[in-house]
């Protein structure tokens, strides 16, 4: 598999592959029918990847291989939805996926073996795409039975009160973390983040997890300044605060991270008007012209030229027609 260069999934990999924390993951955040059927402390990693490039830029995988209570083995499919708006397609991506799950399964065990797809989904743009496959097709009644049907399973954060968010400390601190990310008061919550920092902390591991944490929301989002980081971490931490800072600003320009976390933040801020741009996008498409507006948003997610942006939020303004509006982002 290709290096990760989002931080996203970086960090959100991190967290998942601490073994308490997938194991209360499959147990809380799946339904409890099918966590039940689970014997989620047995979950394993696999460590190969069947994502390939083209899907990696939707989003990055988990792979569990997990017994079942009754007898027998299950994989659990865990993918996380890093953007920050929902995906149209992604009944069929997972399928894809799921179809090189099997394949991997019948060389490894010469048997297939059944597979639950969970999407993790952090973004701030309400999720409205289909649950199920047939539903992204509209397929007529009478091809319905002749037609591959599943539905995934939807872990949207946002959707959780932070109160709610359960499982051991790292689980907790790495999906509050997500669920905030791209807030704008996101300084604002450091304070109540902080508060399970404490705990961390008193882990065997904690404080190495809890530099992943900070440098985290150092470099995927403009939102948290240096300052910002530096007070909340020195709140939650009165004693030894400052010290903990000091001492992982100079490993990190150490390791020649802090050119790194500058480069960060500025992407992050150019990130954040794009990710701005799309989400006004996204609402005028669907006002203007509903499900077949929104079907427009793969192609124009991919624009990374902040003025042609500029140019289709306006031009959402006076196109009656979809045609118009396309030919603003590929003129003929």
């Amino acid at each position: 598999m290709a290096e990760l260069t989002n931080p996203h999934d970086r960090f959100f990999k991190d967290a998942l592959s601490r073994p308490a924390a997938r194991r209360d993951f499959l147990q809380y955040y799946l339904p409890p029918a099918i966590a039940e059927l689970l014997d989620v402390s047995s979950a394993e990693l696999v460590k190969d990847s069947f994502v390939d490039g083209e899907l990696q830029e939707h989003f990055s995988d988990l792979l569990c291989e997990v017994s079942l209570r009754a007898g027998g083995g299950a994989y659990v499919v865990v993918l996380f939805e890093h953007k920050s708006y929902p995906e149209p397609l992604i009944a069929f991506q997972v399928l894809r996926y799921m179809v090189r799950v099997w394949d991997y399964a019948l060389r490894r065990r010469a048997r297939l073996w059944p597979i639950f797809p969970v999407v993790v989904y952090h973004g701030q743009a309400t999720w409205r795409v289909p649950l199920n496959l047939q539903a992204a097709l509209d397929v007529p009644a009478a091809l319905q039975a002749f037609v591959p049907e599943y539905r995934y399973w939807l872990c949207d954060l946002s959707r959780y009160e932070d109160a709610d968010l359960k499982g051991e400390v790292a689980l907790q601190v790495a999906l509050l973390t997500l669920k905030h990310i791209f807030s704008d008061d996101l300084s604002e919550r450091l304070p109540a983040m902080a508060q399970l920092w404490q705990d961390l902390a008193k882990q065997r591991t904690g404080l190495e997890y809890l530099e992943t944490i900070w440098r985290y929301l150092a470099t995927a989002t403009g939102r948290v300044s240096e300052a910002d980081l530096r007070q909340a971490v020195e709140a939650a931490f009165p004693q030894v605060g400052g010290g903990i800072m000091s001492t992982i600003a100079d490993k990190w320009v150490e390791q020649g991270l802090q050119q790194g976390l500058q480069q960060g933040m500025q992407q992050g801020m150019q990130q954040g008007m794009q990710q701005g741009m799309l989400e006004g996008i996204e609402l005028g498409l669907e006002l203007k012209f509903g499900a077949e507006g929104l079907s427009r948003l793969a192609e124009i997610r991919k624009i990374q030229d902040t003025d042609v942006l500029k140019a289709i939020q306006a031009g959402l303004k006076t196109v009656t027609t979809l045609d118009e509006l396309r030919r603003i982002y590929q003129p003929a």
